[in-house]
């Protein structure tokens, strides 16, 4: 039986985007599958109205040269820019970086959405939107891949698969008799309240951003900062712990808690806004992320990428996937 693929990637994020790209430019048959509506993952953008929100990663940063160059070149094309916000700290928590660090570091962020240089990189690729995969079967050398959407369920064969989505995810497509199974299921992830805000008329603080480290929020930013975007638009970002603590709160009582923790922390904010609307992201962040790169279970031909494989962060998951990617071609 002939694959109706070479390798089927799971997920349209950053890893399985940049894996997708250097797969397909090898000449091997590529297709990529993703739940959501576009590609991004944590780097989505949402619309609403005129307004537009990054409300998950807030900008990238390089700290290798390979990843720095990238950036350079997507500057180039008009994808990314430089941001140099004016950016607040607000109290005092140990960190792996100290404020005067954060402050002294080049942001990048994607012109008219965190997402546009997913999109510019999909474009030529095989992608199938709006798609969940409901089970990964392997036999006689052959992954057979039941999924579901809109037009219905279907099975596509592929002789290799990388799997890009959050590590509990991906345990529960391989099953617990896989040899990554353990690792997959016991890598801790913690999760992020993401809360997008706007107003009719300007705000007038000082600062487009700010490290916020008392209370329940961690991160606050100006979105129309950010080239691309118009109005008066906010996200916040609560604590990781908090995050965890309130993971299953109804959405509805997490905006209005983490708008008042704003209000506490910044004068001359409106008493309520004209547009708020809270997002869950049950998996946002490695509690523990490796250095691996990926993993590879070379008996089933199946392999996992993301950020959490490398370091965390936009960075991580371009470098992952493109390790994956290399690897398997090679």
């Amino acid at each position: 039986m002939s694959p109706t693929c070479d390798v089927l990637i799971i997920g349209a994020g950053w890893s399985g985007i940049s894996a997708a790209e250097q797969i397909t430019q090898s000449g091997l048959r590529c297709q990529v599958v993703e739940k959501g509506r576009g590609p991004g993952g944590r780097c989505a953008t949402r619309r609403h109205n005129d307004w537009r929100f990054d409300h998950g990663a807030q900008y990238f940063t390089a700290r290798t040269q390979e990843f720095d160059q990238a950036l350079r070149d997507w500057e180039k094309q008009g994808l990314v820019s430089r941001w140099d916000p004016e950016i607040k700290v607000v109290g005092q928590r140990p960190s792996a970086l100290d404020s005067n660090q954060k402050q002294q570091m080049t942001r990048w962020v994607g012109v008219g959405g965190n997402n546009s240089v997913l999109r510019h990189m999909s474009e030529p690729l095989n992608v199938h939107y709006q798609t969940r995969v409901e089970a990964l079967c392997r036999d006689q050398g052959i992954w057979f891949v039941t999924m579901s959407s809109a037009q219905g369920e279907r099975i596509v064969t592929a002789s290799t698969i990388i799997l890009t989505a959050p590590p509990s995810q991906s345990a529960e497509l391989v099953g617990p008799n896989h040899s990554l199974y353990e690792t997959l299921s016991s890598h801790r992830m913690h999760s992020a309240w993401a809360v997008l805000i706007a107003f009719d008329a300007p705000v007038i603080l000082d600062y487009d951003a700010a490290f916020i480290n008392e209370g329940p929020l961690s991160w606050v930013c100006r979105q129309s900062a950010k080239p691309g975007h118009a109005g008066e638009a906010w996200v916040l970002h609560a604590s990781p712990d908090w995050s965890d603590q309130h993971i299953d709160a109804p959405a509805e009582t997490i905006g209005p808690q983490l708008y008042q923790a704003w209000l506490e922390v910044s004068q001359g904010l409106p008493p309520s806004p004209s547009y708020r609307q809270a997002h869950r992201w049950r998996f946002a962040q490695s509690v523990s992320p490796l250095d691996v790169g990926y993993l590879h279970d070379s008996e089933s031909d199946l392999w996992v990428a993301g950020d959490w494989c490398r370091g965390d962060r936009v960075e991580g998951a371009w470098l992952s996937g493109r390790a994956a990617a290399k690897a398997l071609t090679s």
